[in-house]
């Protein structure tokens, strides 16, 4: 039958790929979990321009955060955040918790509980965003996560079935997370521009000392922001770089202060649906 003029054509399924990390975890004043979004389909192109950028600097180390401060490396990481921007397919978003924040009694009086309900209320808040954005499309959401700190051995399974539980309650959704999956950040590159990426932002928030060269990306990562640092959040519907402070308004004043973010390479518009 041929299609009505006044109907609308079926969208095909999307599907994603999220790969995950968290940091300061080990008495640090702020926490947070951050995450590289990527089409699922993309992520063969993916791995393939990394390895061509590692090549082409001659770079072998992990491609995280703590190996970042080498002078050595201080182009190909250049070389790296450039390449994210420039990727409208490439999004990171990330949770920022300052934890004497965090009422622990909402947790049982648990810090692990309440971290592991963070990272879970990340994933959620980001996947509910996304679907709300394309009604008519069907999603599906696979999750990498580098080893969850957590005394909780099946943290990943627990995050996998809590987020799924919460999206079916908001929108009716039957399992749109396909699979949480623990992964050796040091075999996924994905991961590892995550930890990257988190990284520059927690040292920021954290004002850790931090040598030249990871000074020097904190501000590219900035400059391709339109900001002069990186010790801010975003508004909620930023798409490319967002960070969402999470922070309790009972306990007094708010900090850092959200910034609006000027993207150097701007995204195409959201396509419908």
């Amino acid at each position: 039958m041929a299609e009505s003029p006044d109907s609308t054509p079926e969208l095909p399924p999307a599907q994603w790929l999220v790969s995950c990390d968290e940091s300061g975890m080990h008495g640090a004043r702020f926490y947070g979990f951050g995450t590289l979004w990527m089409p699922w389909q993309r992520r063969g192109d993916f791995a393939s321009e990394i390895q061509t950028l590692r090549d082409a600097h001659g770079c072998t180390d992990e491609l995280k955060w703590n190996k970042a401060g080498s002078r050595q490396n201080r182009d190909f990481f250049e070389d790296l955040i450039q390449y994210f921007f420039q990727r409208p397919w490439l999004a990171f978003h990330a949770l920022i918790v300052r934890k004497d924040m965090v009422d622990r009694t909402m947790h049982d009086g648990d810090m692990d509980l309440a971290r592991r309900k963070h990272f879970t209320m990340l994933l959620t808040t980001k996947i509910r965003a996304c679907l709300a954005a394309q009604r008519r499309r069907e999603h599906t959401f696979r999750i990498w996560v580098d080893p969850i700190h957590s005394r909780y051995r099946k943290a990943d399974e627990a995050a996998e079935k809590i987020a799924n539980n919460v999206l079916k309650a908001a929108l009716g959704q039957v399992r749109p997370v396909d699979k949480v999956i623990t992964r050796d950040s040091k075999d996924t590159p994905s991961i590892q521009i995550c930890d990257f990426l988190l990284g520059a932002v927690m040292d920021a928030w954290q004002q850790e000392a931090s040598s030249p060269v990871k000074k020097r990306l904190q501000k590219t990562i900035a400059h391709h922001l339109g900001w002069l640092d990186l010790r801010a959040d975003t508004v909620p519907k930023e798409r490319k770089f967002n960070v969402w402070y999470f922070y309790d308004q009972r306990r007094g004043d708010r900090e850092p202060k959200t910034r609006d973010v000027r993207l150097i390479y701007p995204l195409p518009p959201r396509r419908a649906g």
